[in-house]
Protein backbone atom coordinates (compact mmCIF):
# COMPACT_ATOMS: atom_id res chain seq x y z
CA UNK A 1 0.00 0.00 0.00
CA UNK A 2 1.80 4.00 -0.98
CA UNK A 3 2.43 5.97 1.81
CA UNK A 4 -0.28 8.36 2.31
CA UNK A 5 1.45 11.53 1.56
CA UNK A 6 0.88 14.62 4.35
CA UNK A 7 -1.61 17.22 3.66
CA UNK A 8 0.60 20.13 2.47
CA UNK A 9 -0.90 22.72 3.76
CA UNK A 10 -2.09 24.02 7.47
CA UNK A 11 -5.56 24.75 8.73
CA UNK A 12 -6.16 27.96 9.53
CA UNK A 13 -10.17 27.96 9.87
CA UNK A 14 -12.56 25.33 10.31
CA UNK A 15 -15.98 24.11 10.02
CA UNK A 16 -18.18 21.89 12.69
CA UNK A 17 -19.95 18.75 11.25
CA UNK A 18 -22.87 17.88 12.63
CA UNK A 19 -23.19 14.38 14.03
CA UNK A 20 -25.77 12.19 12.70
CA UNK A 21 -27.56 8.61 13.55
CA UNK A 22 -28.24 6.13 11.14
CA UNK A 23 -32.24 6.68 12.10
CA UNK A 24 -31.75 10.32 11.52
CA UNK A 25 -30.36 9.61 8.20
CA UNK A 26 -32.86 7.15 6.99
CA UNK A 27 -35.52 10.67 7.78
CA UNK A 28 -33.88 12.78 5.63
CA UNK A 29 -33.48 10.21 2.46
CA UNK A 30 -36.91 9.59 2.87
CA UNK A 31 -37.81 13.51 3.04
CA UNK A 32 -35.28 14.16 0.04
CA UNK A 33 -37.05 11.26 -2.12
CA UNK A 34 -34.05 9.47 -2.01
CA UNK A 35 -32.15 12.11 -4.06
CA UNK A 36 -28.72 13.18 -3.01
CA UNK A 37 -28.63 16.30 -4.07
CA UNK A 38 -32.33 17.13 -2.09
CA UNK A 39 -30.43 16.34 1.44
CA UNK A 40 -29.39 19.40 2.70
CA UNK A 41 -25.96 19.58 3.35
CA UNK A 42 -25.81 20.15 7.33
CA UNK A 43 -27.17 16.80 7.30
CA UNK A 44 -24.13 15.16 5.35
CA UNK A 45 -20.83 14.02 7.42
CA UNK A 46 -18.29 13.72 4.39
CA UNK A 47 -19.70 15.54 1.19
CA UNK A 48 -17.88 14.33 -2.14
CA UNK A 49 -21.25 14.52 -3.99
CA UNK A 50 -18.71 16.87 -6.18
CA UNK A 51 -15.70 18.63 -6.33
CA UNK A 52 -17.22 21.33 -7.71
CA UNK A 53 -16.69 24.50 -5.99
CA UNK A 54 -16.52 22.73 -3.00
CA UNK A 55 -12.76 23.40 -2.18
CA UNK A 56 -10.96 25.51 0.46
CA UNK A 57 -9.55 28.29 -1.05
CA UNK A 58 -5.95 29.33 0.04
CA UNK A 59 -4.62 32.46 2.22
CA UNK A 60 -3.29 34.04 -1.31
CA UNK A 61 -7.09 33.66 -2.99
CA UNK A 62 -8.35 35.53 -0.22
CA UNK A 63 -5.99 38.49 -0.16
CA UNK A 64 -6.40 38.42 -3.84
CA UNK A 65 -9.58 39.19 -3.25
CA UNK A 66 -9.40 42.34 -1.43
CA UNK A 67 -7.67 43.97 -4.36
CA UNK A 68 -11.07 43.13 -6.43
CA UNK A 69 -11.62 45.61 -9.42
CA UNK A 70 -15.62 46.07 -9.44
CA UNK A 71 -15.79 48.41 -12.61
CA UNK A 72 -18.71 47.20 -14.18
CA UNK A 73 -16.89 47.44 -17.78
CA UNK A 74 -12.68 46.84 -18.33
CA UNK A 75 -11.88 46.25 -14.72
CA UNK A 76 -8.15 45.47 -13.93
CA UNK A 77 -8.57 42.36 -12.40
CA UNK A 78 -10.20 41.11 -16.12
CA UNK A 79 -7.08 41.91 -17.66
CA UNK A 80 -5.21 40.03 -15.11
CA UNK A 81 -7.25 37.41 -15.80
CA UNK A 82 -6.86 37.08 -19.44
CA UNK A 83 -2.92 37.78 -19.04
CA UNK A 84 -2.65 34.81 -16.92
CA UNK A 85 -5.10 32.55 -19.49
CA UNK A 86 -2.78 33.48 -22.24
CA UNK A 87 0.71 32.44 -19.85
CA UNK A 88 -0.89 29.45 -19.17
CA UNK A 89 -2.96 28.09 -22.22
CA UNK A 90 -1.65 30.28 -24.69
CA UNK A 91 -5.27 31.34 -25.95
CA UNK A 92 -5.16 35.23 -27.19
CA UNK A 93 -9.19 35.55 -25.70
CA UNK A 94 -10.72 34.61 -22.55
CA UNK A 95 -14.50 35.16 -21.57
CA UNK A 96 -15.26 34.59 -17.69
CA UNK A 97 -18.23 33.25 -17.02
CA UNK A 98 -20.06 32.04 -13.51
CA UNK A 99 -19.33 28.40 -14.00
CA UNK A 100 -18.25 25.63 -16.79
CA UNK A 101 -22.20 25.07 -17.86
CA UNK A 102 -22.75 28.68 -18.59
CA UNK A 103 -19.16 28.70 -20.87
CA UNK A 104 -21.14 25.41 -22.69
CA UNK A 105 -24.38 27.69 -23.03
CA UNK A 106 -22.73 31.04 -25.03
CA UNK A 107 -20.26 28.61 -26.90
CA UNK A 108 -22.42 25.69 -28.47
CA UNK A 109 -25.18 26.95 -29.85
CA UNK A 110 -22.98 28.93 -32.14
CA UNK A 111 -21.19 25.65 -33.66
CA UNK A 112 -24.56 23.29 -32.97
CA UNK A 113 -27.96 23.36 -34.36
CA UNK A 114 -30.85 20.76 -35.16
CA UNK A 115 -29.40 18.19 -37.33
CA UNK A 116 -25.86 18.68 -36.19
CA UNK A 117 -23.66 16.34 -33.95
CA UNK A 118 -20.99 16.87 -31.21
CA UNK A 119 -18.47 14.11 -30.55
CA UNK A 120 -16.93 13.79 -27.36
CA UNK A 121 -14.52 10.64 -25.12
CA UNK A 122 -17.74 11.17 -23.21
CA UNK A 123 -19.92 13.63 -22.42
CA UNK A 124 -20.65 14.58 -18.56
CA UNK A 125 -24.22 15.90 -17.68
CA UNK A 126 -24.29 19.16 -18.33
CA UNK A 127 -22.52 19.19 -21.35
CA UNK A 128 -25.05 16.33 -23.08
CA UNK A 129 -27.64 18.37 -22.29
CA UNK A 130 -26.31 22.06 -23.91
CA UNK A 131 -26.05 19.63 -26.66
CA UNK A 132 -29.14 18.73 -26.71
CA UNK A 133 -30.94 21.97 -25.78
CA UNK A 134 -28.84 23.47 -28.85
CA UNK A 135 -31.01 20.72 -31.19
CA UNK A 136 -28.23 18.50 -31.20
CA UNK A 137 -27.67 14.84 -30.84
CA UNK A 138 -24.44 13.59 -28.86
CA UNK A 139 -22.23 10.99 -29.85
CA UNK A 140 -19.45 9.11 -27.66
CA UNK A 141 -16.36 7.44 -28.87
CA UNK A 142 -14.55 6.50 -25.63
CA UNK A 143 -11.47 3.92 -25.36
CA UNK A 144 -12.93 0.41 -24.76
CA UNK A 145 -10.74 -0.39 -21.65
CA UNK A 146 -12.56 2.58 -19.81
CA UNK A 147 -16.05 -0.41 -20.11
CA UNK A 148 -13.91 -3.13 -17.50
CA UNK A 149 -13.49 -1.30 -14.33
CA UNK A 150 -10.93 -4.11 -13.46
CA UNK A 151 -8.38 -3.21 -15.96
CA UNK A 152 -5.45 -1.11 -15.16
CA UNK A 153 -4.73 1.24 -18.45
CA UNK A 154 -2.82 3.89 -18.50
CA UNK A 155 -5.32 6.43 -20.16
CA UNK A 156 -8.70 4.76 -20.30
CA UNK A 157 -10.40 8.48 -20.71
CA UNK A 158 -8.62 8.20 -24.71
CA UNK A 159 -11.28 8.98 -27.48
CA UNK A 160 -11.53 6.09 -29.74
CA UNK A 161 -9.65 7.32 -32.88
CA UNK A 162 -11.09 4.94 -35.38
CA UNK A 163 -14.74 5.06 -34.30
CA UNK A 164 -14.44 9.07 -33.78
CA UNK A 165 -13.60 8.69 -37.70
CA UNK A 166 -16.10 6.25 -38.76
CA UNK A 167 -18.98 8.55 -36.86
CA UNK A 168 -17.47 11.66 -38.77
CA UNK A 169 -17.60 9.91 -42.17
CA UNK A 170 -21.08 7.78 -41.55
CA UNK A 171 -22.12 11.35 -40.70
CA UNK A 172 -20.63 13.43 -42.79
CA UNK A 173 -18.07 16.01 -41.88
CA UNK A 174 -20.13 18.89 -42.66
CA UNK A 175 -22.95 17.54 -39.97
CA UNK A 176 -20.43 17.00 -37.51
CA UNK A 177 -20.60 20.57 -35.33
CA UNK A 178 -17.79 19.95 -32.80
CA UNK A 179 -15.65 17.65 -31.18
CA UNK A 180 -15.45 17.56 -27.21
CA UNK A 181 -12.22 16.03 -25.44
CA UNK A 182 -13.23 16.00 -21.75
CA UNK A 183 -10.12 16.17 -19.38
CA UNK A 184 -10.05 14.84 -17.36
CA UNK A 185 -13.04 11.77 -18.41
CA UNK A 186 -15.28 12.24 -15.75
CA UNK A 187 -17.94 10.02 -16.85
CA UNK A 188 -15.15 7.14 -17.27
CA UNK A 189 -13.76 7.62 -13.16
CA UNK A 190 -11.65 10.40 -13.67
CA UNK A 191 -9.56 8.84 -15.97
CA UNK A 192 -6.93 10.64 -17.99
CA UNK A 193 -6.60 11.46 -21.72
CA UNK A 194 -2.69 10.58 -23.01
CA UNK A 195 -1.47 13.82 -25.27
CA UNK A 196 -0.36 11.67 -27.93
CA UNK A 197 -4.20 10.63 -28.30
CA UNK A 198 -5.36 14.29 -28.60
CA UNK A 199 -2.97 14.90 -30.84
CA UNK A 200 -4.02 12.10 -32.91
CA UNK A 201 -7.68 13.69 -32.57
CA UNK A 202 -6.41 16.98 -33.07
CA UNK A 203 -5.24 15.21 -36.52
CA UNK A 204 -8.64 13.73 -37.60
CA UNK A 205 -10.55 17.27 -36.56
CA UNK A 206 -7.79 19.34 -38.75
CA UNK A 207 -8.11 16.88 -41.59
CA UNK A 208 -12.03 17.03 -41.84
CA UNK A 209 -11.85 20.26 -40.61
CA UNK A 210 -14.26 20.15 -37.50
CA UNK A 211 -13.92 22.26 -34.41
CA UNK A 212 -12.06 20.86 -31.71
CA UNK A 213 -12.86 22.06 -28.23
CA UNK A 214 -11.87 20.84 -24.64
CA UNK A 215 -13.57 20.50 -21.36
CA UNK A 216 -11.11 21.53 -19.39
CA UNK A 217 -12.44 21.31 -15.81
CA UNK A 218 -9.26 19.40 -14.89
CA UNK A 219 -6.86 19.77 -16.88
CA UNK A 220 -4.12 19.91 -14.15
CA UNK A 221 -5.03 16.49 -12.75
CA UNK A 222 -4.78 15.54 -16.58
CA UNK A 223 -1.21 17.32 -17.01
CA UNK A 224 0.12 15.64 -14.30
CA UNK A 225 -1.15 12.44 -14.97
CA UNK A 226 0.39 12.42 -18.38
CA UNK A 227 3.87 13.60 -16.68
CA UNK A 228 3.69 10.79 -14.68
CA UNK A 229 2.03 7.77 -17.05
CA UNK A 230 3.53 8.88 -20.64
CA UNK A 231 7.33 8.22 -21.21
CA UNK A 232 7.72 10.82 -23.87
CA UNK A 233 6.05 13.86 -21.27
CA UNK A 234 7.97 13.01 -18.22
CA UNK A 235 10.85 15.71 -18.20
CA UNK A 236 7.87 18.25 -18.92
CA UNK A 237 6.57 20.36 -16.59
CA UNK A 238 2.71 20.62 -15.74
CA UNK A 239 2.28 24.21 -17.10
CA UNK A 240 4.41 22.74 -20.51
CA UNK A 241 2.12 19.62 -20.79
CA UNK A 242 -0.38 22.24 -21.05
CA UNK A 243 0.48 24.31 -23.17
CA UNK A 244 1.05 21.32 -25.78
CA UNK A 245 -2.63 20.13 -24.98
CA UNK A 246 -4.19 23.48 -25.33
CA UNK A 247 -2.39 24.36 -28.33
CA UNK A 248 -4.65 21.07 -30.28
CA UNK A 249 -7.49 22.86 -30.00
CA UNK A 250 -9.56 25.73 -31.30
CA UNK A 251 -11.43 26.31 -27.81
CA UNK A 252 -12.02 25.46 -24.44
CA UNK A 253 -14.52 25.43 -21.89
CA UNK A 254 -13.97 25.08 -18.07
CA UNK A 255 -15.72 25.15 -14.64
CA UNK A 256 -12.83 27.02 -12.26
CA UNK A 257 -14.52 25.28 -9.33
CA UNK A 258 -12.30 22.14 -10.34
CA UNK A 259 -8.63 22.46 -10.90
CA UNK A 260 -8.97 26.07 -10.04
CA UNK A 261 -9.75 25.59 -6.63
CA UNK A 262 -12.47 28.15 -6.08
CA UNK A 263 -16.02 28.23 -5.20
CA UNK A 264 -17.13 29.48 -8.08
CA UNK A 265 -16.17 30.59 -11.90
CA UNK A 266 -15.91 29.27 -15.40
CA UNK A 267 -14.45 30.04 -18.30
CA UNK A 268 -14.18 30.13 -22.02
CA UNK A 269 -11.05 30.27 -24.13
CA UNK A 270 -10.38 30.82 -27.82
CA UNK A 271 -7.46 30.39 -29.36
CA UNK A 272 -7.23 32.54 -32.46
CA UNK A 273 -7.91 36.15 -30.72
CA UNK A 274 -9.38 36.97 -34.85
CA UNK A 275 -11.80 34.39 -34.92
CA UNK A 276 -14.81 36.14 -36.02
CA UNK A 277 -17.54 34.25 -33.69
CA UNK A 278 -15.84 35.59 -30.96
CA UNK A 279 -18.23 38.73 -31.85
CA UNK A 280 -21.17 35.98 -31.03
CA UNK A 281 -19.14 34.72 -27.53
CA UNK A 282 -19.63 38.27 -26.34
CA UNK A 283 -23.12 38.74 -27.68
CA UNK A 284 -24.16 35.49 -25.80
CA UNK A 285 -22.19 36.37 -23.20
CA UNK A 286 -23.71 39.76 -22.64
CA UNK A 287 -27.40 38.19 -22.80
CA UNK A 288 -27.14 35.57 -20.27
CA UNK A 289 -23.85 35.84 -18.03
CA UNK A 290 -23.23 39.65 -18.13
CA UNK A 291 -20.97 42.41 -20.00
CA UNK A 292 -17.94 40.20 -21.50
CA UNK A 293 -15.31 41.56 -18.78
CA UNK A 294 -17.09 39.88 -15.79
CA UNK A 295 -19.11 37.85 -17.38
CA UNK A 296 -21.75 37.34 -14.08
CA UNK A 297 -18.58 37.47 -12.07
CA UNK A 298 -17.38 39.85 -9.35
CA UNK A 299 -14.06 41.68 -9.41
CA UNK A 300 -13.13 39.27 -6.13
CA UNK A 301 -13.94 36.28 -7.83
CA UNK A 302 -11.67 37.15 -11.23
CA UNK A 303 -8.14 37.41 -8.86
CA UNK A 304 -9.35 34.10 -6.50
CA UNK A 305 -9.92 32.69 -10.07
CA UNK A 306 -6.58 33.79 -11.20
CA UNK A 307 -4.21 32.72 -8.43
CA UNK A 308 -5.94 29.43 -8.46
CA UNK A 309 -5.12 28.77 -11.94
CA UNK A 310 -1.45 28.90 -10.85
CA UNK A 311 -1.90 26.83 -7.45
CA UNK A 312 -3.82 24.20 -9.53
CA UNK A 313 -0.76 23.09 -11.20
CA UNK A 314 1.83 23.01 -8.28
CA UNK A 315 3.25 19.52 -8.86
CA UNK A 316 3.51 19.34 -5.32
CA UNK A 317 -0.21 19.71 -4.56
CA UNK A 318 -0.78 17.64 -7.23
CA UNK A 319 1.53 14.77 -5.77
CA UNK A 320 -0.63 15.27 -3.09
CA UNK A 321 -3.83 15.03 -4.93
CA UNK A 322 -3.24 11.92 -6.50
CA UNK A 323 -1.51 10.03 -3.67
CA UNK A 324 -4.94 10.36 -1.51
CA UNK A 325 -6.65 8.78 -4.95
CA UNK A 326 -4.32 6.02 -4.72
CA UNK A 327 -3.76 5.32 -1.03
CA UNK A 328 -7.99 4.65 -1.55
CA UNK A 329 -7.42 2.73 -3.99
CA UNK A 330 -4.88 0.79 -2.61
CA UNK A 331 -7.23 0.42 0.65
CA UNK A 332 -10.00 -0.82 -1.57
CA UNK A 333 -7.63 -3.17 -3.23
CA UNK A 334 -6.87 -5.09 -0.26
CA UNK A 335 -10.97 -5.34 0.80
CA UNK A 336 -11.20 -6.56 -2.77
CA UNK A 337 -13.73 -4.35 -3.31
CA UNK A 338 -14.18 -3.15 -7.11
CA UNK A 339 -14.06 0.71 -8.40
CA UNK A 340 -12.69 1.78 -11.93
CA UNK A 341 -9.08 1.13 -11.61
CA UNK A 342 -6.45 2.43 -11.61
CA UNK A 343 -7.83 5.44 -9.48
CA UNK A 344 -9.53 8.85 -11.34
CA UNK A 345 -7.58 12.54 -10.39
CA UNK A 346 -10.48 13.93 -8.68
CA UNK A 347 -12.43 10.72 -7.02
CA UNK A 348 -13.25 7.12 -6.47
CA UNK A 349 -15.70 5.95 -8.86
CA UNK A 350 -16.86 2.36 -7.02
CA UNK A 351 -18.28 -0.24 -9.70
CA UNK A 352 -21.58 -0.26 -8.42
CA UNK A 353 -22.97 -2.95 -11.02
CA UNK A 354 -20.46 -5.00 -9.70
CA UNK A 355 -21.72 -4.55 -5.57
CA UNK A 356 -25.45 -5.41 -7.06
CA UNK A 357 -25.26 -7.37 -10.25
CA UNK A 358 -28.55 -8.40 -9.85
CA UNK A 359 -30.21 -5.34 -9.79
CA UNK A 360 -30.92 -3.84 -13.38
CA UNK A 361 -29.89 -0.48 -14.58
CA UNK A 362 -33.15 0.47 -14.41
CA UNK A 363 -33.34 0.45 -11.02
CA UNK A 364 -30.08 2.56 -10.74
CA UNK A 365 -27.55 0.34 -8.76
CA UNK A 366 -25.17 3.10 -8.94
CA UNK A 367 -28.26 5.62 -6.53
CA UNK A 368 -28.39 2.03 -4.21
CA UNK A 369 -25.20 2.25 -3.18
CA UNK A 370 -25.32 5.91 -2.93
CA UNK A 371 -28.16 5.42 -0.71
CA UNK A 372 -26.90 2.47 1.13
CA UNK A 373 -23.23 5.08 1.66
CA UNK A 374 -25.01 7.40 3.18
CA UNK A 375 -27.14 5.64 5.55
CA UNK A 376 -24.11 3.53 6.58
CA UNK A 377 -21.75 6.29 7.41
CA UNK A 378 -23.15 10.03 5.75
CA UNK A 379 -21.35 9.94 3.00
CA UNK A 380 -23.12 11.69 0.34
CA UNK A 381 -21.72 10.39 -3.27
CA UNK A 382 -23.75 10.30 -6.27
CA UNK A 383 -24.74 7.78 -9.25
CA UNK A 384 -22.80 7.79 -12.46
CA UNK A 385 -24.46 5.64 -14.49
CA UNK A 386 -27.89 5.22 -15.97
CA UNK A 387 -29.69 7.40 -13.49
CA UNK A 388 -27.69 10.31 -14.84
CA UNK A 389 -27.86 9.50 -18.10
CA UNK A 390 -31.75 9.59 -18.46
CA UNK A 391 -33.84 8.97 -21.28
CA UNK A 392 -33.12 9.52 -25.08
CA UNK A 393 -34.56 12.94 -26.47
CA UNK A 394 -35.88 10.72 -29.50
CA UNK A 395 -37.32 7.92 -27.88
CA UNK A 396 -38.20 8.98 -24.13
CA UNK A 397 -36.33 5.80 -23.67
CA UNK A 398 -33.75 4.92 -20.61
CA UNK A 399 -30.50 5.03 -21.75
CA UNK A 400 -28.13 2.23 -20.53
CA UNK A 401 -25.05 3.71 -19.06
CA UNK A 402 -21.61 2.04 -20.33
CA UNK A 403 -21.01 2.08 -16.33
CA UNK A 404 -22.68 2.16 -13.24
CA UNK A 405 -20.49 4.11 -10.93
CA UNK A 406 -21.15 5.44 -7.47
CA UNK A 407 -18.42 8.46 -7.79
CA UNK A 408 -16.70 9.77 -4.38
CA UNK A 409 -15.69 13.55 -5.51
CA UNK A 410 -13.13 14.03 -3.22
CA UNK A 411 -12.98 18.16 -2.38
CA UNK A 412 -9.77 20.21 -2.55
CA UNK A 413 -8.47 20.90 0.82
CA UNK A 414 -10.59 20.24 2.82
CA UNK A 415 -10.93 16.87 4.17
CA UNK A 416 -7.89 14.17 6.26
CA UNK A 417 -6.43 11.32 6.04
CA UNK A 418 -9.19 10.56 9.43
CA UNK A 419 -11.59 11.28 6.74
CA UNK A 420 -10.82 8.70 4.39
CA UNK A 421 -10.43 6.17 6.50
CA UNK A 422 -13.84 6.30 7.71
CA UNK A 423 -15.50 6.63 4.35
CA UNK A 424 -13.26 3.44 3.54
CA UNK A 425 -14.62 1.71 6.78
CA UNK A 426 -18.18 2.45 5.40
CA UNK A 427 -17.48 1.50 2.00
CA UNK A 428 -16.50 -2.02 3.40
CA UNK A 429 -19.54 -2.48 5.50
CA UNK A 430 -21.84 -1.44 2.64
CA UNK A 431 -19.55 -3.86 0.54
CA UNK A 432 -20.17 -6.61 3.26
CA UNK A 433 -23.91 -6.21 3.66
CA UNK A 434 -24.60 -5.97 -0.21
CA UNK A 435 -26.04 -9.11 -0.74
CA UNK A 436 -29.14 -8.43 1.78
CA UNK A 437 -30.16 -5.47 -1.10
CA UNK A 438 -32.41 -6.86 -3.08
CA UNK A 439 -33.66 -4.28 -5.12
CA UNK A 440 -33.44 -0.85 -6.66
CA UNK A 441 -35.26 2.38 -7.10
CA UNK A 442 -38.01 3.85 -9.24
CA UNK A 443 -38.41 7.41 -10.65
CA UNK A 444 -41.60 8.70 -9.76
CA UNK A 445 -40.89 12.25 -11.22
CA UNK A 446 -38.45 13.71 -13.14
CA UNK A 447 -38.07 16.96 -14.81
CA UNK A 448 -37.38 16.96 -18.79
CA UNK A 449 -33.46 18.10 -18.62
CA UNK A 450 -30.97 17.05 -16.47
CA UNK A 451 -33.49 15.06 -13.84
CA UNK A 452 -30.44 13.67 -11.41
CA UNK A 453 -30.93 16.97 -10.02
CA UNK A 454 -33.91 17.62 -9.57
CA UNK A 455 -36.05 13.86 -9.47
CA UNK A 456 -37.59 11.89 -6.57
CA UNK A 457 -37.39 8.53 -6.19
CA UNK A 458 -38.78 5.29 -4.29
CA UNK A 459 -37.39 2.03 -3.99
CA UNK A 460 -38.80 -0.89 -6.05
CA UNK A 461 -40.40 -3.84 -3.87
CA UNK A 462 -41.76 -6.64 -5.46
Amino acid sequence: MPRFIPEPYRIKMVEPIKMTTREDREGYLKEAEYNMFRLRGEDVYVDTLTDSGTNAMSDAQWSAMMIGDEAYAGGKSYYKLVEACQDIFGYEFTQPVHQGRAAEKVLMPIFLNKGKYAIANLFFDTTRAHVEIAGARCLEVCNPEAQDSQLRAPFKGNMDIAQLERHILDKGPENIGMVVMTITNNSAGGQPVSLQNMRDTAAICKKYKIHLNIDAARFAENAMFVKLREPACQDMSVKEITRAFFALADTFTMSAKKDTIVNMGGLLGVKDGKAPYILNIKANCISYEGFYTYGGLTGRDLEALRVGLYEGMDENWLRYRMGTMDYMGSRLDEMGIPYQAPAGGHGIFLDAARFYPHIPYYEFPGQVLAVELYKECGLRTCDIGSYMMGNDPDTGEQIKSLNEFTRLAIPRRVYTQSHYDMVLDGIKAVWDNRNNIKHGYRITWEPPILRHFQASLAPVEK
